[in-house]
């Protein structure tokens, strides 16, 4: 394939940005990362909207607070009309709103829960850190249901550390006793049988890396990038519309 054929066959990807600006920029780094390419023009095209402004996800399932959901099927619709093919949130928790998004657009959204739940395959019991609105909004143990694989959740005092720590690093804070919190929590639910670890929360990745493990960590980051870049150069069929 040559250069100008392959921008004439991949796809574009939109992504939802800004839930939060750092894990949005890391996701962007990712899939430069997982792509093969020899020359700048074998990157994935992505058109980024990385819009902070969206209404907290926490505050709107915990608290009563703003929907996010129509600023983020407004956001879709903006990159669906700018040339997407396909949509990403590199957010875990904003897949609780999901549905308006694909209601508002007649575009394809690559859900970060699928394809992570999909790479915990060779494991019956897997632990997952998450925040307390993307537990609360079941997106995870629905979704596991499904696969018949056990989860391992945190405690709620242990829930209640990692969104500390996740607004830490949301403040910028990337400092060794962030890293150290992370990785007690990971040791709590090994403790209590996981095989795997699950970075269910786009910050995680920026402190935690699976070398600091003694077992595999599966970054929804990466999955999601892995993926994103495969359905972009049509090296898998197309995301089905939710």
């Amino acid at each position: 394939m040559t250069v100008s054929d392959q921008i004439d066959n991949d796809k574009i990807v939109g992504v939802l940005g800004g839930m939060g600006p750092a894990a949005t920029v890391d996701f962007m780094a990712t899939v430069i990362a997982f792509t093969p390419a020899k020359s700048d023009q074998d990157h994935v095209h992505m058109i980024v909207d990385n819009d902070p402004t969206i209404p907290a996800r926490q505050d709107a399932i915990l608290r009563d607070g703003a929907d996010p959901g129509p600023a983020m099927a407004a956001m879709a619709k903006r990159l669906s009309d700018a040339g997407a093919d396909f949509l990403v949130i590199p957010c875990n928790t904003a897949h609780a709103f999901a549905s308006q998004v694909t209601a508002a657009v007649d575009i394809p959204l690559l859900s970060i829960i699928d394809v992570t739940v999909a790479a915990c395959g060779p494991f019956d019991k897997v632990g997952l850190l998450a925040t307390e609105g993307c537990l609360r909004s079941r997106v995870y143990q629905d979704a596991f249901e499904k696969s018949e694989k056990e989860l391992v959740l945190p405690s709620e005092d242990e829930l209640q550390e990692f969104m500390d720590l996740t607004f830490r690093i949301k403040r910028g804070d990337k400092g060794d006793d962030v890293t150290a919190g992370m990785l007690q929590l990971s040791s709590a639910l090994l403790e209590r049988g996981a095989q795997a670890i699950i970075a269910g929360c786009t910050e995680i990745p920026l402190v935690l890396h699976e070398s600091m493990l003694e077992v595999p960590l599966i970054s929804s980051t990466d999955e999601l990038a892995k993926h994103t870049v495969a359905y972009a150069r049509g090296e898998e069929p197309p995301a089905n519309k939710e």
